[in-house]
């Protein structure tokens, strides 16, 4: 018997993607790492996102990157890109925060560019970030992409249906190993963990529950890492007495059969579990999976196809060639967005500088 439960869940898992592109712009991509290489190369040739061009300051990388996937320019010079790509295409910048304000001058007026996350180093470069944008007139996103990866879209929309209640409770737990040696930049910068990962959780959670009431932040070090800033941390986003929403990472922790990723949502009707596999023996990662549970029945893992990496990639992109085509009027993570959750990052380095309550200041201030 098919209930009116089931039928809403399996409207859900049909995905909506970001809507038919019939002629999708070309892209430019600004930096030839790893990301490019094992995320948005990978996703976009799957999307039939057509890629006109590869610069990076390196033109051996770009070339070699270009070469094996069948990229027409490949250099170290984005003025040359420029001139032999179609004038309306797609800027995806994919380098480290530090070299954003160095491209973004370079770009044309009016151009429609997606920026790698962060958005800057610190929220004093992300607000210089946005005003070169709105100045210039660049249609800009910032490269958020877990809003699409295929568990979180689906658990989005069993939560627009209704089918968990009222949402009060959403945690993210991520107790992994990350080889942080894999990217070479993150060996001197003094902001690594919420800024570079937790990042996305934050923004995750602000899809869902918008601007927090303020943070309660604490981020460590790893005394097995001691050459890196801090890579572990707990995150607390205050959305008043009914609502508990928590970030809690360890990207130290090296006992396989204890590790976790996942995003738990709990509502007054249900609640949802979604693994983030690729944090499971990163880069090579494993399946993510999606389980949905009504209140008083058991779990059951729901249908959901493909992964955060590399399918949310074409997910970001795709929102940005719907936007600059005409296909949806709606930009999510646009710069004017994405500065609210480097203002949450921001609040949480702070708070972990600043806050808490020393117990001999509670002495001296109750007597107890």
């Amino acid at each position: 018997m098919i209930t009116n439960e089931d039928s809403q869940i399996e409207e859900a898992l049909r995905s909506d993607g970001p809507g038919s592109l019939g002629n999708p712009r070309t892209i430019i991509i600004v930096g030839a790492g790893g990301i490019v290489h094992d995320a948005h190369l990978p996703a976009y040739r799957r999307a039939a996102f057509p890629v006109a061009a590869i610069v990076d300051a390196d033109a051996e990388k770009a070339t070699r990157l270009a070469r094996q996937f069948d990229v027409t320019f490949a250099g170290s010079s984005l003025e040359e890109a420029r001139a032999k790509s179609p004038r309306d295409s797609i800027f995806d910048i994919a380098v480290p925060a530090s070299a954003i304000l160095e491209i973004l001058p370079q770009l044309p007026d009016g151009a429609a560019v997606l920026i790698q996350k962060p958005m800057g180093n610190t929220l004093a470069e992300a607000e210089e970030i946005l005003t070169l944008c709105r100045s210039k007139g660049l249609t800009a996103a910032v490269n958020f992409q877990l809003r699409w990866a295929p568990v979180m879209a689906t658990a989005r929309r069993i939560t627009d249906a209704g089918l968990i209640g009222d949402l009060h409770d959403m945690e993210v737990q991520v107790s992994v190993f990350m080889p942080w040696d894999l990217w070479n930049f993150m060996a001197t910068i003094p902001r690594l963990e919420i800024l570079y990962h937790s990042i996305h959780y934050v923004d995750l959670v602000r899809s869902w529950f918008g601007n927090p009431l303020r943070v309660l932040a604490k981020t460590l070090r790893n005394p097995q890492t001691p050459q890196l800033a801090a890579t572990k941390s707990i995150i607390v986003m205050d959305y008043g007495d009914w609502k508990r929403v928590y970030i809690a990472t360890n990207h130290g922790h090296t006992f396989p059969d204890s590790q976790c990723s996942y995003v738990q949502w709990e509502g007054t009707k249900g609640a949802l579990h979604a693994v983030m596999g690729v944090n499971l023996d990163y880069p090579t990662g494993k399946p993510d999976s999606l389980r949905y549970a009504a209140r008083g029945s058991g779990w059951r893992t729901l249908a959901t196809e493909g992964n955060w990496f590399t399918d949310a990639f074409a997910g970001s992109m795709g929102s940005l060639q719907s936007y600059v085509t005409g296909v949806s009027d709606k930009l999510p993570t646009s710069v004017d967005d994405a500065i609210d959750t480097m203002r949450v990052v921001e609040a949480a380095y702070l708070s972990s500088e600043k806050d808490g309550v020393a117990l001999d200041d509670l002495h001296r201030e109750t007597g107890a």
